[in-house]
């Protein structure tokens, strides 16, 4: 979310901003807090360190793209908060038992130890991490749980979108090849015959030791140079020549050749149910989170807030708050944490 959106959810939706918040005692350590709720300082610099840690090279960055970082990395906080807390009103938390399930797969991918070993080398809190992997859970089921069960598709839309979008559906032409490679020329030669003789490329690995095929489905525009002139006039089911690469000899068989065409309606419909999908949960998360946010008391530190002089120049309320979709959550969460239906 930019830094635009951090003004707009600070401004535009009107919350209750307490300047300075971090002044009293028992909010030292807090940076904001999302209906009483409090997200803390350790979590958005945890955060901000993982950021740089993606950026390649020296990252100096000056006191206002700190701050603009800062705040864009904030602003995510708020909305995962305004999530969590959806999610809470609904009795559906993200478990304790969910929640170790996730750490559990995560940490299965290490060798016993490593895990802890990297948290270590790393300068990773675990406490940070795992409020972090319990955000992202939450977006998770939010959207599973929620919002998935108010979307419907109905056909007519279905057949809408597959008229306006013809061109998503088209298929080059593909071709299906058998590729037979070996350490000599003539041990390849002698493959090929068997394989014209037999059909049974499966025991041409058996036969000749040293030879091995693999089949491979391939648009014709992405053929090699080499590839293309070696299928360019091959009949379905004959044989190249013998072609020398650098890690031995090759022929190939020309399998199957599929012209190029346009799915047909049943066959484009689970593409077509994906993107209709991905669009109307984009548009329900909107929507929510323009309530959520009509509705939220949210105080942040001043310190993260737009220069005064800089308030005149945020936009008029009809700018959208932009909501983060499928595809980004499930990236975050690739990051994380594997895949957790929990």
């Amino acid at each position: 979310m930019s830094q635009n959106m951090v003004r707009n959810i600070l401004i535009v939706a009107a919350f209750v901003l307490l300047f300075g918040c971090a002044n009293d005692a028992d909010d030292m350590g807090i940076i904001a807090r999302v209906n009483g709720d409090p997200i803390y300082l350790s979590l958005l610099e945890f955060q901000h360190d993982q950021f740089q840690s993606d950026v390649a090279g020296a990252y100096v960055p000056s006191v206002q793209k700190l701050k603009d970082e800062y705040g864009e990395i904030l602003s995510d906080l708020i909305v995962h908060e305004l999530v969590v807390q959806e999610l809470a009103h609904r009795d559906l938390p993200v478990s304790d038992h969910e929640l170790l399930k996730a750490e559990e797969q995560v940490r299965a991918d290490y060798p016993e130890g490593a895990f802890d070993q990297m948290l270590v080398e790393e300068y990773i809190d675990l406490k940070a991490w795992r409020l972090q992997l319990r955000n992202h859970l939450a977006m998770k089921k939010f959207y599973q749980q929620v919002l998935r069960p108010q979307i419907k598709i109905d056909y007519k839309e279905a057949e809408q979108y597959y008229r306006n979008h013809i061109s998503d559906f088209y298929l080059p032409e593909t071709l299906r090849i058998l590729v037979v490679r070996g350490p000599s020329r003539g041990i390849v030669g002698k493959a090929v015959d068997k394989y014209m003789k037999e059909r049974d490329y499966v025991s041409l690995e058996t036969a000749f030791g040293e030879v091995e095929t693999r089949e491979v489905v391939i648009h014709e525009g992405r053929l090699s140079a080499a590839w293309k002139n070696a299928i360019s006039g091959l009949d379905v089911g004959e044989s190249s020549g013998i072609l020398t690469d650098r890690f031995g000899f090759e022929s190939l068989v020309l399998l199957e050749r599929s012209p190029a065409k346009v799915l047909e309606p049943a066959q484009a419909y689970p593409l077509v149910e994906k993107a209709l999908l991905e669009k109307k949960l984009r548009t329900a998360f909107q929507n929510w989170l323009d309530g959520a946010v009509q509705t939220a008391n949210i105080t942040v530190s001043s310190h993260l807030l737009p220069d005064n002089d800089k308030l005149e120049d945020v936009p008029a309320a009809e700018e959208q708050v932009q909501p983060m979709d499928m595809n980004d959550i499930e990236k975050e969460l690739e990051g994380v944490s594997s895949e957790n239906e929990g």
